[in-house]
């Protein structure tokens, strides 16, 4: 079927290359787009927290998906509790789990776009152990609201999460994405949420 195409587009290069490897030709890598006004730092609402009955003094990590195997939910919730009572890890996206430690919210159910971008713009950091990203859309879209980016160095986050707008680390290893959270929040979070926001822009 694929031989019948004039362009086979793919999200990223790793997608790209594999598309070659299997035989597919005239494979061309087009991104996909983020709408920079509905994902903005200016969606953060001072008072998120408190609706959320997050306490304000903690380091609030974010993750907005579906449950399902390849996003690693159980990583993400290994490295929160290697990281302990000063971090806070928001959970949305519908059939996430219920039994979660302490020091995580779980919003299960799909949220809208405008609910995404308030939760987003609210947090500190994108929190993202998913491995086969093939694009990595929340990613660019926390990007977007000047969150940095915590993930595994892995799939599309290699391509679209660049030094100095996040951290990337070993993939499946709680304990590297605990320290690679404790690495960007002892460094100049808010300057590396900036700069994600300009790549973003300029992509």
């Amino acid at each position: 079927l694929y031989q019948r195409f004039d362009s086979v587009l793919a999200p990223c290069h790793a997608m790209a290359n594999r598309l070659t490897e299997w035989g597919v030709p005239n494979v061309r890598v087009q991104s996909l787009g983020v709408d920079l006004e509905q994902f903005h730092p200016s969606r953060r609402d001072p008072g998120f927290r408190t609706a959320m009955g997050i306490p304000a003094d903690k380091k609030l990590l974010i993750f907005v998906g579906r449950f399902s195997r390849e996003k690693n939910i159980d990583v993400l919730l290994a490295t929160m509790r290697a990281l302990g009572s000063d971090y806070h890890l928001l959970l949305m996206g519908p059939g996430m789990p219920t039994q979660v430690p302490s020091n995580v919210t779980v919003v299960n159910r799909c949220c809208g776009s405008h609910e995404v971008a308030r939760a987003l713009a609210s947090s500190d950091a994108l929190l993202h152990a998913g491995t086969r990203e093939t694009f990595g859309l929340v990613a660019q879209e926390a990007m977007a609201s000047g969150l940095p980016v915590i993930g595994a160095r892995a799939g599309a986050l290699i391509e679209n999460v660049p030094l100095g707008a996040g951290v990337l680390c070993q993939p499946l290893d709680p304990d590297a994405m605990a320290d690679a959270c404790s690495a960007l929040f002892s460094n100049d979070i808010a300057a590396s949420g900036r700069y994600a926001r300009h790549f973003v822009e300029r992509q």
